[in-house]
């Protein structure tokens, strides 16, 4: 059977109409692939099984990530394993959770750790997310009240942080990291959490509530795929100048030592 060709793309291409979503943190949960691809061209391994949920690994198989939206209450979750000089951690963000506030954490997740110590909350200061003076636990909470970042510690001493965001329809998700979460990874989620650049969603993707604005936008199929491959390339790109690098190291090999008593042979 002849297959006609769909007359979206090329030549005469239609536009399409997409939202532009702010606050990010109120746009729902977006396209998978903005996560999930990044991470395979960054090297992850792809171990998803047919008709299960996604299932990503690490070249050097410590870290994982998995989405799941059939159990309750489903989403991404992210498991570090302890390694010699980390402690195991794991991270858990529920299904609206924007992907591109995902992508602030898995992102970070490919490349070196900074020199630099973080600081998880001077994202959310540099947008004048506010503090609550009289807040049990240490919390920045977005200028419109709807989104928070908070360190949590409980009586017994057990300590977490916990994220979300929720509209005045009580619609939202919830986020929580293990206290031994790697801190620049907690700051790449601040980051992305506080950043006041919109988010666009195609049309039937905009979720109901009124604390967002939407700006209306055409959009050529052959513009979204031109998006997309460019983050890919870049992924491929950094993953090719790490390997690069490590594979120009010179190799340091143990001289081998002559068995004790040996003779030795001079030339």
């Amino acid at each position: 059977m002849k297959k006609a060709k769909w007359q979206g793309w090329g030549p005469g291409e239609q536009a399409e109409q997409h939202y532009l979503v702010e606050p990010r943190h109120l746009a729902g949960g977006g396209d998978l692939r903005h996560v999930s691809e990044f991470l395979r061209a960054s090297g992850w391994r792809d171990k998803t099984k047919t008709g299960g949920p996604l299932f990503l690994e690490s070249p050097d198989r410590t870290l994982r990530i998995a989405y799941d939206p059939s159990v309750s209450p489903g989403g991404w979750t992210i498991h570090g394993a302890a390694t010699a000089y980390q402690d195991e951690w794991w991270a858990s963000l529920g299904r609206q959770t924007p992907v591109e506030i995902v992508a602030g954490l898995t992102d970070a997740l490919t490349r070196p750790r900074s020199a630099h110590a973080p600081n998880v909350w001077a994202p959310l200061q540099e947008q004048r997310w506010r503090t609550p003076p009289a807040a049990e636990h240490v919390t920045a909470v977005s200028p419109d009240g709807s989104a928070w970042l908070q360190f949590h510690q409980a009586p017994n001493g057990q300590a977490m942080w916990w994220s979300g965001a929720q509209d005045q329809q009580g619609n939202g998700w919830t986020a929580h990291f293990s206290a031994t979460t790697p801190m620049h990874l907690v700051q790449s989620f601040s980051a992305a959490l506080a950043s006041d650049e919109p988010v666009m969603r195609p049309r039937g993707r905009v979720p109901h509530s009124g604390q967002i604005r939407t700006t209306s936008v055409s959009v050529l199929p052959s513009q979204l795929s031109a998006w997309q491959q460019a983050r890919v390339a870049a992924a491929r790109a950094a993953a090719w100048a790490r390997n690069s690098v490590r594979n120009s190291r010179p190799r340091t090999t143990a001289r081998p030592h002559a068995q004790a008593g040996g003779a030795r042979t001079h030339r």
